[in-house]
């Protein structure tokens, strides 16, 4: 069983967990190395992937990664209009980002935004072919060539309501299917280069409408959440998942208060302490319409930070300034908040040097 798990964080100054469970394990002493040697401004542009328009990077966005001010960067279907554009675009971005992260959604049948690479079925398709690890592979090379290091990809979602808003994109209704298919797909995205993320935790199968376009409630109890929505994510973690990305429906037995993004006993007490997980993890688009309903977007990326999010990532145009230097304030003036944002930062810079480096 989940335990107790039920809570909720506030938008105070709360004390932070201690990084006791990392102090004897040499990478983590190396990781906060690195990032001791970033000034706490490098430190908040850690905790960022933004967005941009059109198929070159603008000087605001390569100036922000070359001063390490943002983490990386998420790419649309109008940054990428093709193979040869996007390898300069990428290299563009290399050379004047310290390793930014280039993620991008590549899902499998219309969620892929290099519409050239795989995977061209959509996951059940994968799944029921038998193709998920393969594909998964043959994606990872072609996004790696192209120069990018994220896929935001698994779903690990499990339809199991009628209408089920996400039913499309995932592998099975079945828990136990679904974990086989990401743990193949996993294994297949790490084979090929990229690093793979299992979204959207922990788990959207029961709604029947998608966060981006409105709020979603999942009451569903502790044990069912355990034996449908939990199982494709302890099996990606088991296969070494190195991101998985916090959604943003609200599930009352769990927190009661906050929705996934936002609550400390979903990311902490549950991803991180119950399933172990220790890599990065990122928010589902924090413009989402289910995450704006709780607040501005400075508010509900500080309370995703609080909560333990490693990283928010941005899709909405004009975001990324006023969210940077709001987090930053917070960091300044709160020395518990700045200890939350160092943890983060380390991370993603171990993501940088573990999994997600670009080719060449």
């Amino acid at each position: 069983m989940l335990g107790s798990v039920t809570g909720a964080v506030s938008g105070g100054d709360e004390p932070q967990r201690p990084a006791a469970r990392d102090a004897v394990d040499p990478a983590a002493r190396r990781e906060r190395r690195a990032v001791d040697a970033l000034s706490v401004r490098q430190q908040v542009g850690q905790l960022i992937v933004l967005r941009f328009a059109g198929t070159a990077a603008p000087a605001y966005v390569r100036d922000a990664l070359r001063e390490r001010r943002a983490a990386g960067v998420i790419l649309f279907r109008d940054n990428a209009t093709g193979p040869e554009q996007l390898r300069a675009l990428t290299h563009s971005l290399r050379r004047a980002g310290d390793r930014p992260l280039v993620a991008v959604d590549q899902e499998g049948g219309e969620i892929r935004i290099l519409p050239w690479a795989p995977p061209a079925a959509p996951a059940p398709e994968q799944a029921s072919a038998g193709t998920v690890r393969s594909d998964a592979q043959a994606a990872g090379k072609a996004l790696r060539a192209a120069g990018i290091t994220v896929s935001l990809a698994p779903v690990g979602d499990v339809p199991s309501v009628d209408g089920a808003a996400l039913g499309g994109r995932s592998f099975s209704g079945d828990p136990e299917a679904a974990g086989a298919a990401i743990a193949a797909a996993v294994a297949g995205w790490r084979a090929g280069g990229v690093a793979p993320t299992a979204k959207h935790f922990p788990g959207l199968g029961g709604a029947t409408v998608n966060t981006d376009d409105a709020p979603a409630t999942i009451d569903r109890s502790r044990a069912e959440l355990e034996a449908t929505d939990l199982p494709p994510f302890e099996a990606a973690i088991r296969a070494g998942v190195p991101l998985v990305m916090v959604g943003h429906a609200l599930y009352p037995a769990l927190d009661r208060r906050r929705i996934a993004s936002q609550s400390s006993a979903i990311v902490e007490d549950l991803l991180r302490d119950r399933l172990g997980f220790r890599g990065v993890v990122v928010t589902d688009s924090m413009e989402a319409r289910a995450s704006l309903a709780t607040g501005t977007i400075t508010t509900v990326c500080e309370r995703a930070v609080r909560a333990g999010a490693d990283l928010v990532l941005l899709t909405g145009r004009g975001s990324y300034a006023p969210v940077y230097e709001h987090l930053l304030e917070r960091a300044k003036r709160s020395p518990a908040f700045r200890a939350r944002v160092r943890e983060s930062a380390a991370r993603v810079l171990a993501l940088k040097d573990r999994g997600a480096r670009p080719p060449g």
